[in-house]
């Protein structure tokens, strides 16, 4: 067994590859960038080793600093976690030819799976279904539209060594593609040095399943059953469960069956996952077809360790020093259900911007003890995966992903419910996040029933995110929890020394306004009643607690926070603001003047902050409502800036190749 392993990447990954090794009794490494000198993963490592400057084209993607790294302090092994290099051939023929094990598949495996197109046509080859397509090179934007033609609308885009939901566009029509070539074409060369783009056929009503591989160096290669990953923005993955509510015993070992075929076709050990896209009209279960090989570990591998049992980091370990797997097919368990969230720094309520900045307060729920005990507990679990602290920073140079949320209970219903109870309790503040979005879509009746595609979030959030619909019975609860809240401020208040007079008594009286509603709330030692009705609520709450416990007819954990004149509370997917007056002062709030937001519409204002790639339009052009007027990469992602009205060009405040803040205005219309 090996005696000392780095790891080469960063953030919850590198510290989920840590927490095994140590385990093992494996000595850890870990590699960093200026960006993240005091990062969890550096703190948790035995030895650390800086690479470069923040970008990780500097740093983490420099394969010859992170041989020379291994070389400096020992190590033997490199484990490359999600794959900054992992799906680079020559960097694992580079280990080879150092005496230092990949943790992963063999060059050979990855050259042949990493080209998006070839690994196509050795799908095919090996008896997989394929989903109809061009995988020749295409020269130019006017060929893609020909092709796009010939394949018949709506198709996808995609760059041939991308990955990640990068490098992808879907097109409806000709002006989709003659927008999104180039930069399908852009996104690949500067995420994988590779500018070919392909283009298939977009399967309608899709959804996304894989299947989790795991192989030997003694040709022993099972499948781990399939994962779930339709709930998708952008091609990016955001929920993910084991089993599939959509997938049959008999649907399940045929693609597992596909997916070892092509595995053994190419000589393929380790870990790795066939991506499946799935017809969700096909009743059948024959409508599915092969979409790609990740020849390494995927972001959302902890729900088939829940259903399973197994440790995939340590599996990879043991493979790579040339140990076999140990069991065979019919071993392989399916226990329960498990989902995961990914927790992004982004703003669902903003079009789901990336957000930077500092993690002012990070505290995550509460975990079990035993996130990997494969079954047995018959109480539902929860599993934290992260690399970030309290006081850290959230970086403009990498993946907006914060944490991944894990749930595991015997039932589908029991791990749905375990995400809702967990998001709630998740406090993090600093960087705007979408954890509101999160707990919207696990309370979503279609998302509960099972009934998912690849496109449920643009069809059931067209208009934007907004927060969870709340029903009558929890904003009655809010305005309780509210009006309690305040009474014990004001209690508080009554309190302190040195006041004139005699003390008061706090009001027990009020009114709350949530939701556009008025509530009439009394609080008394007989305990609370909204509008005139008694609620039967068990609740605590000190001035200066974040969360509030309550209990009645269910758990509900709310966050808390002061706000003018009353609070704001966050729970079940969406922050409610509740003003809150005495009775005796409420009415007159009716007169108080509203204030007008200032009309923006005539700038085009940079969403967040990032790199100004392209700007389309001079002083003086005139531009139509809808038209692309500049692009903006943040995060390692192009976005497209549109005009919000029709107008003329006054002037322009940036250029291309800035760097911009957010709010930054790049131009203004007249």
């Amino acid at each position: 067994m090996f005696k000392k392993i780095l790891v080469a990447n960063r953030g919850e990954i590198a510290c989920r590859v840590m927490r095994t090794a140590k385990a093992m009794g494996i000595k850890t490494v870990a590699v960093y960038s200026d960006a993240d000198v005091r990062s969890p993963h550096v703190l948790m490592a035995d030895e650390s080793v800086r690479l470069g400057p923040a970008p990780a084209a500097e740093s983490y993607l420099k394969a010859e600093l992170i041989l020379l790294a291994a070389k400096e302090t020992g190590a033997d092994c490199i484990h490359p976690g999600y794959g900054f290099l992992s799906e680079r051939e020559s960097f694992a023929r580079a280990c080879a030819e150092a005496g230092v094990a990949f943790v992963g598949p063999p060059p050979a495996a990855i050259a042949a799976m990493g080209d998006k197109i070839e690994s196509k046509k050795l799908a095919k080859a090996a008896g997989v279904n394929v989903v109809p397509g061009y995988l020749g090179e295409i020269a130019d934007t006017d060929e893609a539209v020909r092709i796009a033609g010939d394949i018949g609308y709506p198709v996808m885009m995609k760059a041939s060594a991308g990955g990640g939901g990068k490098g992808m566009r879907l097109a409806y029509g000709e002006q989709d593609v003659r927008e999104g070539f180039e930069a399908t074409k852009r996104e690949g060369l500067a995420s994988f040095g590779d500018d070919r783009v392909f283009i298939e056929k977009f399967i309608e009503s899709p959804r996304h399943i894989e299947i989790q591989l795991i192989g030997d160096q003694h040709g022993n290669i099972v499948y781990l059953n399939e994962r779930e990953c339709s709930i998708q923005r952008r091609h990016q993955k955001v929920v993910e469960e084991a089993p599939s509510p959509f997938v049959t015993p008999k649907m399940r070992k045929a693609m597992g069956e596909q997916a070892v075929a092509l595995a053994r076709a190419v000589g393929y050990y380790s870990a790795g996952t066939v991506e499946l896209i799935v017809s969700g009209a096909d009743t059948t279960g024959e409508g599915f077809y092969f979409l790609e090989m990740n020849t390494r570990l995927q972001v959302e591998h902890p729900v088939t360790e829940e259903i399973t049992g197994l440790d995939l980091v340590e599996l990879m370990i043991r493979v790579a020093a040339g140990e076999p797997l140990g069991f065979a097919q019919d071993a392989v368990k399916l226990n329960g259900w498990a989902i995961e969230n990914r927790v992004y720094a982004e703003d669902p309520y903003r079009g789901f911007l990336p957000s930077i900045g500092r993690l002012v307060r990070y505290n995550p729920p509460e975990t079990s003890p035993l996130p990997l005990a494969g079954g047995g507990a018959e109480e539902p679990r929860v599993r934290v995966d992260d690399g970030v602290r309290e006081g850290g920073e959230v970086s403009m140079f990498y993946d907006p992903m914060i944490a991944k949320l894990i749930t595991w209970a015997p039932t589908r219903d029991g791990a749905v419910a375990a995400q809702i109870a967990a998001l709630d309790a998740f406090e993090l503040e600093g960087p705007g996040n979408n954890i509101d979005f999160l707990s919207a879509i696990m309370q979503h009746p279609r998302f509960q029933s099972g009934a998912l595609t690849t496109g449920f979030i643009a069809e059931e959030y067209p208009d934007g995110f907004h927060g969870a619909p709340a029903d009558a019975a929890l904003l009655t609860t809010l305005a309780a929890v509210a009006a309690f809240a305040a009474t014990a401020e004001a209690d508080r208040a009554r309190r302190i020394d040195g006041q004139l007079g005699r003390r008061l008594r706090p009001p027990a009286d009020w009114v709350v306004t949530i939701g556009g509603t008025d509530h009439d709330v009394c609080v008394s030692t007989d305990g609370i009643s909204v509008d005139g009705e008694e609620l039967d609520l068990s609740l605590e709450y000190t001035p200066g607690d974040r969360m509030v416990m309550v209990e009645g007819d269910e758990h509900l954990t709310i966050r808390i926070a002061k706000a003018r004149a009353g609070f704001r509370l966050t729970t079940r997917g969406a922050s409610h603001v509740a003003r809150v007056l005495p009775a005796r002062v409420a009415p007159y709030a009716a007169h108080l003047i509203e204030k007008v937001a200032p009309d923006l519409s005539k700038f085009l204002i940079c969403p967040m902050p990032g790199l100004l790639v392209r700007l389309d339009v001079a002083a003086g052009d005139r531009v139509e409502a809808g038209q692309a007027l500049a692009v903006v990469e943040a995060m390692k992602m192009e976005n497209i800036l549109r005009a919000e009205k029709t107008g003329v060009v006054k002037s322009v405040s940036a250029a291309a190749g800035d760097s911009l803040a957010v709010d930054q205005v790049i131009l203004e219309l007249e």
